[in-house]
């Protein structure tokens, strides 16, 4: 009686017990025999644990990126990776909360069951984002779409292949990273960008361009008259764009301005000629030139017509301005104005080029309103007009070149004109400061065929006879302006020098066909200006100035040099 007794007590009380375990463990501690990371955290609250789980965490391990041939080794902590303790905890908390009485029952008698559970790795997609940007930045490359160049070699156009580009996919590699944040490796995948515009694309507008690659002919009416533009000058006459074929409106008008330049037959005014030393009329002569607006939209139709290889130009007659009868006696004109220049120490070639461009104008007569272009009285700087190669200035540098010296008689033609106080109607500079135009500092004037032309109007109610005197011997030439001389007076004022730049240092050149060691000069040296002159013309309308302006480049001498030995 007393044994049953005693066994009854002993499980009433080991009954409470049982029951004040199972009140308390759910709420506050967790199970003896729990382990997470190989952290024991049985018996610890929920933050006891947490906090030992964390501070028993692992370090992060390294992790390979790649994107393509690159690669890094970062930290895994750089890219987000983290202990997720309450992660962790939480698999200890559900094993806690499904312990039965048996369970509870055995870790009473020190028999608790042992439960190992792993720890549980994060990554914050944030930071993953982060560090692979920056680790992918400048990886990234446009594709570049296909192209239409023009080879000279082969006179045609052709294709430059398009190029797919490439862009890290930043976005899948930290998802994959999120999914699987124990890996060790990441992989930025580099997604193909292709091109909007392919080759295949681009070679039918190829074949377009190349169709009009031909010899084109041009025709005056009514003339035997005739220019042909290459291969190469009709392919400059247009673009080949990505939405067809468009015309080089530019390219355009100058190739048909040399064009009728060369085949039109201008009429020729009446015009004063020396015999022996006296000076005879000579008389005007009808021409035929091409009727421009007409011509020129059938110029810019043909070119781009690969059927059309030959264009007759329309044309209309040219009438002269001036007649024999409109001629002043010779013995009745007045010395108006003189221009004057000197060109000691010039070459052979530049004292041809003036002898040639001096005679080509000497005789010339400009009619009342008329305009005077130098360039269309010269004829044109060609080798077919008399003229040799010499010194010009061309594309920053002295260089030879067809009609070096023709500036000689453009300047001196400037100056008598100027002098005469005619309207300037088109006047260019030279890039740098001549020496053969001294000591008149920016008086002078550059011309250039085609295009850099030096104009004055004739305002003096009566033609004007251009005269000129070369004497070669004496390295001296002076232009003369004839007419009815007009009641006025004409002051031109010396240079006033607004800036003065100093010109840079001296550039050497290795010229391989120079022998070792010798030095050739082939530029000269001359500091940049800003300056001005003025002009005052009197008459009876009163007084007016006008300014011309010059601005010229600081220049450096250059030297070719023989290469080392």
């Amino acid at each position: 009686m007393k044994a049953w007794i005693g066994g009854t007590l002993g499980i009433a009380l080991l009954g409470g017990a049982l029951a004040v375990d199972a009140a308390s463990q759910p709420g506050g501690t967790l199970a003896p025999g729990l382990r997470v990371g190989g952290v024991d955290v049985g018996g610890l609250t929920r933050e006891q644990a947490l906090a030992a789980v964390a501070a028993r965490a692992p370090a992060a391990p390294q992790v390979t990126v790649t994107a393509g041939t690159n690669a890094w080794t970062v930290g895994a902590g750089q890219l987000g990776w983290h202990v997720d303790a309450a992660a962790s905890v939480k698999p200890a908390e559900q094993a806690t909360a499904e312990r039965g009485l048996i369970d509870r029952l055995q870790a009473l008698l020190g028999k608790a069951k042992v439960q190992e559970f792993p720890l549980v790795t994060a990554v914050d997609a944030q930071r993953a984002t982060s560090t692979l940007t920056t680790l992918a930045r400048g990886l990234e490359q446009s594709p570049r779409n296909a192209s239409v160049i023009f080879e000279r070699t082969t006179k045609r156009y052709a294709v430059k292949p398009d190029t797919a580009g490439r862009r890290p996919d930043v976005a899948a590699a930290v998802k994959g990273y999120v999914a699987a944040p124990a890996s060790t490796t990441v992989t930025i995948p580099l997604n193909v960008w292709a091109a909007d515009r392919t080759s295949a694309q681009v070679q039918p507008l190829v074949d377009q361009g190349n169709a009009l690659v031909r010899p084109f002919k041009v025709q005056l009416a009514g003339t035997t008259r005739s220019g042909i533009l290459s291969e190469l000058q009709v392919a400059n006459l247009y673009w080949v764009r990505p939405d067809g074929i468009e015309p080089d409106e530019p390219a355009m008008k100058v190739a048909f301005g040399q064009l009728t330049g060369y085949i039109d037959q201008p009429a020729q005014d009446a015009r004063y000629a020396l015999k022996g030393t006296q000076l005879v009329k000579v008389k005007e002569k009808a021409g035929i030139v091409t009727d421009r607006p007409a011509a020129y939209a059938a110029f810019r139709t043909a070119v781009l017509d690969r059927t059309k290889a030959l264009l007759v130009l329309p044309s209309r007659p040219s009438v002269p301005a001036l007649t024999l009868a409109q001629l002043p006696d010779p013995g009745k004109l007045e010395l108006i104005t003189v221009g004057r220049s000197t060109y000691y120490h010039s070459s052979a070639a530049r004292r041809t080029n003036v002898a040639n461009a001096a005679a080509k104008i000497n005789g010339a007569v400009v009619a009342p309103g008329e305009v005077f272009s130098f360039l269309n009285t010269l004829g044109g700087i060609s080798a077919s007009n008399g003229f040799v190669s010499g010194l010009i200035i061309s594309g920053g540098r002295t260089v030879d070149g067809l009609g070096g010296g023709v500036c000689q008689v453009s300047t001196t033609t400037f100056r008598a004109l100027y002098q005469a106080g005619l309207p300037v109607v088109e006047r260019n500079q030279h890039s740098y400061r001549v020496g053969y135009y001294e000591p008149q500092v920016g008086y002078e004037a550059a011309v250039y065929d085609p295009g850099v032309d030096l104009k004055f109007k004739n305002d003096t109610g009566a033609p004007l006879l251009i005269k000129t005197v070369n004497d070669n011997a004496k390295s001296t030439l002076t232009v003369e302006v004839w007419g009815v001389k007009p009641a006025r007076t004409v002051a031109v004022s010396p240079a006033v020098i607004l800036a003065r730049t100093p010109h840079p240092p001296a550039q050497y050149i290795v010229n391989p066909k120079l022998r070792p060691g010798a030095v050739r000069q082939v530029d000269w040296a001359q500091d940049g200006y800003n300056l001005y002159i003025t002009r005052t013309i009197k008459d009876a309308a009163g007084v007016r100035k006008d300014v011309t302006k010059t601005i010229y480049k600081p220049w450096r001498a250059v030297y070719e040099v023989g290469p080392k030995s």
